[in-house]
């Protein structure tokens, strides 16, 4: 179902998705970077974070763990991370197969200039089995990430 949903709003935002589904989760960038056997550096985690009590998305590579207080100090607030309730309403989506896109509500995003070294970058497309690839440069624009350094 979820996988259904992301289709659909990929459909409706007019992008054509290449979606693969895994016979085992994906729902680490480990896990994902195996997978589709490309660095780990080149997965998207799409990670929702609150943001002065705001919901944000937070596209960091795979590679990378988001410092709290670069993040914060790069949207000039307080950033925390979200909890999985929290995460489902903003997105729309479990935790681990957030997309970049395609939620029911838009959020602020930003994006890891870690990300923009890969050409290619691979994200999830629902659910913890899925994910598609994307030319990163592609993915900041769908998105109107900002781009800024997370870690």
């Amino acid at each position: 179902m979820s996988l259904a949903r992301f289709r659909r709003h990929s459909a409706e935002l007019g992008i054509s998705v290449d979606v693969r589904e895994m016979d085992h989760t994906t729902h680490t960038a480990e896990d994902a970077a195996a997978a589709v056997g490309c660095a780990v550096g080149a997965i998207v985690k799409s990670l929702v974070f609150l943001v002065d009590a705001r919901p944000c998305l937070v596209l960091v590579s795979g590679s990378n763990r988001v410092d709290t207080a670069m993040l914060g100090a790069a949207l000039g607030g307080v950033a925390c991370m979200a909890d999985a309730k929290t995460v489902k309403s903003a997105s729309g989506y479990s935790i681990g197969g957030v997309p970049p896109f395609g939620h029911p509500t838009p959020m602020r995003t930003v994006m890891d200039q870690d990300l923009l070294t890969h050409r290619e970058v691979w994200a999830a497309a629902g659910a913890a089995t899925t994910v598609f690839a994307m030319e990163s440069a592609r993915l900041a624009e769908l998105t109107s990430a900002e781009v800024v350094r997370l870690a």
